[in-house]
């Protein structure tokens, strides 16, 4: 009667060694074409990069039952990484190389429930300002129809990487 779901993950390592080595619009252009790993947190939630531009990056996920809280609904956890991904990854595509970030808060407005019978969900990050210490950046969560799902805001802290950590 139990369900089970399997997936694998390549060490993170390896992407994380790149970061800082170029700019984060070549770093996320990478992972996106499969030359870099992917996040762990990807492949755990089975979500996927489908674009990345400067300024803008989107994630996809089709909601299943392991997402699912309590009350048969997709977990605000969920909603929250992939918003959290998006606006974050929307950020780092700005940065030049030898440039970190961190997200300092996460926002969240939860409009509308998600199910397995929701369908794929696009979770659309986009830089609204950009500064020299800091950047804000929106999320927003849709549907196939292009239905608001979620929306976020993130303040994320911008930083130069030292030798040892880029």
């Amino acid at each position: 009667m139990g369900r089970t779901r399997t997936y694998d993950w390549e060490d993170p390592g390896i992407t994380a060694a790149a970061v800082g080595h170029r700019s984060g619009l070549d770093l996320l252009r990478d992972v996106r074409a499969g030359l870099l790993p992917r996040p762990p947190i990807a492949a755990s939630l089975d979500f996927t990069l489908d674009v990345v531009e400067h300024g803008r990056a989107e994630f996809s996920l089709l909601p299943g039952e392991e997402h699912y809280n309590p009350i048969g609904s997709v977990h605000g956890g969920v909603y929250a990484t992939l918003l959290d991904s998006a606006a974050g990854c929307a950020v780092h595509t700005t940065l030049p190389a030898g440039t970190g970030y961190t997200s300092v808060d996460l926002s969240v407005k939860f409009l509308r429930r998600i199910t397995v019978d929701t369908g794929r969900v696009r979770a659309i990050g986009r830089v609204l300002s950009g500064g020299r210490r800091t950047a804000l950046a929106e999320a927003t969560l849709v549907d196939a129809e292009d239905r608001l799902l979620a929306h976020a805001t993130s303040t994320c802290l911008l930083f130069p990487l030292g030798p040892a950590e880029g």
